[in-house]
Formats: structure tokens, C-alpha cells, sequence
């Protein structure tokens, strides 16, 4: 099985949340108890992906360097790119080309959350496919606002439409992706749409042309959030909030997800929860050695 890499974009205009985003970016906002930039890294790292490029804003990196560090204290490894300009979501790849090098690649935007229990069998099922591209749709109530993938009566995916007037499916294309190392050649040759960006559904139709793309439903079981907008950021901190209080876990946790998965020790979980402990954050993660011995 060939090496993926992650990516994460983190930068954007965030325009949907100003005034929030006037100073800092969205992706350092809370999500409930957490910040935002949390939940997408701890999908990666459950995910199993352990090298990970953050994709930022110019005057975010200090911020962002001062939150996460290089990844040592995770046992992943972090590096940052700055986006001078934000051209479309395929515009990572360009950005990313480097970093890459010749791995395979997941995206995730940095706005969105999943949660759910079969989450890992479907990145782990998605890591094992050297070839091709695997994305993920989801049913919405309103379609229009995403990429949408539109199926023949066999199930099979058959177009993917970017923000389509009258869409054609209820099933919208999550911000998760994993592409193969085909993805930054494949994005050197997206053409600006007419709203002057580097779709991502242009290079995804690329695979679907090749006959390579993948296309999985989420079940019910799952929950996807995007939360780049005012109330959809209130949505997701309070659907963190019960789900936390009622289930006692956390989401979004990197420390507990890298100790789980063996990239972190025991006496280095101890060490990341001393500082944390009047937050309750640190009283979690030593929860979660209690519950072991």
C-alpha cells in the first residue's frame, strides 16, 4: 500500500463568518470546546495519516505554528503552506505539490467535521485504493449549496455538479477526499469555473472520466458538518456539546485519537494532560488511562 499524505485547508477568505474572521481565522474558532482546526486533524490521524501539510492564511501562521507546533507532541508530523490568494479548493494540490512529492493525498477542509463509528472503516477501506479517487456523499436538505453527485438506477455515480440549480440528487460530496498521485497533474490542468475558482468537482469529474472515481454513501450513522457559516457554527458547537455530555467522550480529540493509535506513549499523554488539567481537558485524557489499568 503506497503512502498517503493529508492535507489541510485552512485558508479561504472567511467571509461567511465575518466580523468573526476580520482578525483570525474561522478554522481557529471554537467549535464548542475546541478549535475548529481540532476535528479535521483528528480525522486524518484516524484516518491513519501521520504526515500533514495545514494549508493557511499569511498573517494566520504564528497562530496556527503556536496551536500545533510541528505534530512531535501527536507522534504525526505538521508543516505549513501559505495561500497568498484563495483560488478554489483544487488549488491545494498546486499549493501542496511539493509536499506531495510522490505519495498519494487526503484532503479535508479545514471547516468541516464528521463523526460517527464506521468513520474508520471507510478512510481505512479508502487508504488501502492505490489508484483512482474516493470521495464521500451525503444526503442534505439542500443540495444546491454543494457539489453533488448524481446516480443511474444501478447506484453508479454518473456526474458530479458543482452547485447546481435544480440538482438532480439529494447527495451532496463531503469536504473529505483521497486522491492518488495523479491528483497534482490532473490539477495543473483545471480551468477556472465562472465564479474564477479551481473547482474540486472539475478534477473529480477527471477521475470519473478515467473510471476511477469511487463514490461512498455515508449512512445515517454518520454525522458530516460544514462550519463556515454563523449558524452553522452554532449548530455543530451544540451538536458537540450533547454529544459530549451524553456519551462522555470528546470529539475532536488528536491527543486521545494519536494515544489510541499507539503514536503517542502513555508517559507523553500524562505529560500533554498536567498543563490542561483546571480546563478539564487534561482530567479527560487521564480519564482515558484510568479506564486502561
Amino acid at each position: 500500500m503506497k503512502e498517503r499524505k493529508g492535507i489541510i485547508l485552512a485558508g479561504g477568505k472567511g467571509t461567511r463568518l465575518y466580523p468573526l474572521t476580520k482578525v483570525v481565522s474561522k478554522q481557529l474558532m471554537p467549535v464548542y470546546d475546541k478549535p475548529m482546526i481540532f476535528y479535521p486533524l483528528t480525522t486524518l490521524i484516524q484516518a491513519g495519516i501521520k504526515d500533514i501539510l495545514i494549508i493557511i492564511n499569511p498573517f494566520d501562521q504564528d497562530l496556527f505554528e503556536r496551536l500545533l507546533g510541528d505534530g512531535n507532541h501527536l507522534g504525526i508530523k505538521i508543516t505549513y503552506k501559505v495561500q497568498q490568494k484563495a483560488d478554489g479548493l483544487a488549488q491545494a494540490f498546486l499549493i501542496g505539490k511539493e509536499f506531495i512529492g510522490s505519495s498519494n493525498v487526503a484532503l479535508i477542509l479545514g471547516d468541516n467535521l464528521f463523526h460517527g463509528e464506521t468513520l474508520e472503516t471507510h478512510f481505512t477501506k479508502s487508504q488501502k485504493k492505490d489508484n483512482g479517487a474516493t470521495v464521500f456523499a451525503y444526503p442534505v436538505k439542500n443540495p444546491e449549496r454543494y457539489g453533488v453527485a448524481n446516480f443511474d438506477n444501478n447506484g453508479n455515480v454518473v456526474s458530479i455538479e458543482e452547485k447546481p440549480k435544480s440538482p438532480k440528487s439529494k447527495f451532496a460530496i463531503t469536504g473529505i477526499y483521497f486522491f492518488d498521485n495523479s491528483v497534482v497533474e490532473k490539477a495543473e490542468k483545471v480551468k477556472p469555473s465562472d465564479r474564477g475558482e479551481l473547482e474540486i468537482t472539475d478534477l473529480i469529474m477527471m477521475y470519473l472520466e478515467e473510471k476511477t472515481l469511487h463514490v461512498e454513501k455515508f449512512g445515517s450513522g454518520i454525522a458530516w458538518l460544514d462550519t463556515g457559516s454563523h449558524e452553522s457554527l452554532l449548530a455543530a458547537s451544540s451538536y458537540v456539546k450533547i454529544v459530549e455530555e451524553r456519551q462522555g467522550l470528546k470529539l475532536g480529540c488528536p491527543e486521545e485519537i494519536s494515544w489510541r493509535k499507539g503514536l503517542i506513549s502513555d508517559e507523553q499523554l500524562i505529560e500533554i494532560s498536567k498543563p490542561l488539567l483546571k480546563s478539564g481537558y487534561g482530567n479527560y485524557l487521564m480519564e482515558k488511562l484510568n479506564l486502561t489499568k
